[in-house]
């Protein structure tokens, strides 16, 4: 009874250590990050490039995902706002049948983004992978990150953390009951930075320059 006693109280600490530390982690990356996601245009400086951070085009019931259709807009926007010159489109290609990054790049062409303008990324398959391939790959020491607010405030805090200018534009947001699993799991993956530095991480794949004009 003792030793089960001992065990329980031994959990219990960690338990609460382990949810100081998330607490903690979202703390940090929202008061660092703050000053540069926006959701207004007039806000952000003009640089060469944007980046747009993928996730699936449809739920797995088969219904459009309003996140990925967001931040379509969002990246439309800002090319024609005259923010950015070109966009990076960054996501999973890991399987055959699923390709973020060409649908990204098929919807904004439908948006009215030249084809020309438009880099894929393949390897984007973490947020730390893509936004530090925008630099190693792609030669981007400034650029602006497109998401929702809570997805940018951790790539902004990660790219400025490996010395990149970054700041974000902020696409809609999905109501709070349809996100409340992916608000959820962006907790734990703000914990994950942390981790993530203490045992530099580095992105999956490497991969040749490609050169944007």
């Amino acid at each position: 009874m003792k030793v089960l006693k001992k065990i329980f109280f031994i959990g219990l600490i960690f338990f609460g250590i382990s949810v100081l530390f998330i607490f903690w982690s979202n703390f940090k990356i929202n008061a660092e990050s703050e000053d540069y996601v926006t959701s207004e245009l007039s806000k952000l400086p003009n640089e060469k490039t944007g980046l747009l951070l993928g996730t699936s085009k449809t739920l797995s019931n088969g219904a459009p995902n309003a996140y990925f259709f967001n931040r379509i807009f969002a990246a439309a926007n800002l090319y024609k706002s005259g923010k950015v010159q070109n966009i990076i489109v960054s996501g999973d290609n890991s399987k055959k049948d699923y390709n973020e990054p060409e649908e990204m790049k098929n919807e904004l062409v439908k948006a009215g983004v030249p084809a020309d303008k438009i880099f894929e990324d393949f390897a984007g398959f973490r947020t730390l992978d893509s936004v530090i391939r925008a630099k190693e790959v792609f030669g981007q020491n400034s650029y602006i990150i497109i998401s929702q607010r809570f997805h940018n405030e951790r790539a902004v805090y990660l790219a400025r953390k490996h010395g990149i200018e970054a700041f974000g534009y902020n696409a809609e947001d999905v109501n709070k009951y349809a996100g409340l699993k992916t608000n959820a799991r962006e907790k734990l993956a703000r914990a994950k930075v942390f981790w993530d530095f203490m045992f530099g991480v580095e992105p999956k794949f490497g991969g040749d320059k490609v050169l944007i004009p």
